[in-house]
């Protein structure tokens, strides 16, 4: 079982254009998306689900269709904590905060703090990310580091950079989930996702459900993870 399942929730707007109505229509659609698959993950007793909310090139869409995202992502917010709480879950944000409106920083600002407790899944909301936006900013934190005199560029390894990274306290996935038929990463966890597992699927994220999310998993199952090594080695 993976402890880290990564998903790109795409095909909102596909969805929402098949059936004639305006983006914001999936978008709405999508969050019984994101209720059953929370829900899967933590009856799977997986540790971390890092759901792809909104990237930093999303803030070059319509103004229109973000205002209705932002307000969406507050509606959901205020209609999903109690069962998030009961059902001990822990919310965690990624990305550029200082994008992000104050009320809406606000409304998720509350909900971390009354889930900080909670020992279940913990679900990683990346809001306002990009895997080069964050990779840019643990250089220059680690450029200022080596500027100051308190680290050597000799002294830079692999594990310097992975815990300079907004990730730092979260285990890199074990399986990335994208939905709707795309084959990218779209500047996701780059770093991170070096030695996932990838899986795509065709289906819409509105129509992405439970037994969707359990066929990603069983799939996972049926791979074998080397690592580098060979089959003989982690026999």
């Amino acid at each position: 079982m993976p402890k880290h399942v990564a998903v790109i929730m795409d095909g909102n707007g596909r969805w929402a254009k098949k059936r004639g109505n305006q983006r914001i229509f999936g978008h709405r659609n999508g969050v019984q998306s994101v209720r059953e698959t929370v829900r899967a993950a933590g009856e799977l007793e997986i540790d971390y689900l890092t759901l792809y909310a909104f990237s930093t090139e999303n803030w070059n869409r319509p103004k229109k269709e973000i205002d209705a995202l932002m307000s969406l992502l507050i509606t959901s917010i205020e209609k999903e904590t109690p069962e998030l709480i009961k059902n001990n879950v822990r919310l965690v944000t990624i990305g550029d905060q200082s994008l992000i409106s104050e009320k809406v920083k606000t409304k998720l600002d509350g909900l971390i703090a009354k889930t900080k407790e909670n020992t279940g899944l913990t679900v990683v909301l990346a809001l306002s990310y990009s895997a080069r936006w964050e990779i840019t900013m643990a250089m220059q934190q680690i450029a200022k580091s080596i500027e100051s005199g308190d680290l050597k560029p000799e002294e830079v390894t692999e594990q310097t950079i992975t815990t300079t990274l907004s990730t730092a306290k979260i285990p890199d996935p074990d399986l990335l989930i994208r939905t709707s038929g795309e084959h990218r990463i779209s500047n996701f966890l780059l770093w991170q996702i070096a030695y996932a597992e990838l899986y795509f699927t065709e289906t819409l994220w509105p129509d992405f459900r439970a037994e969707n999310f359990y066929e990603a998993i069983y799939a996972y199952q049926q791979r074998e993870r080397r690592f580098g090594k060979t089959s003989e080695q982690i026999l």
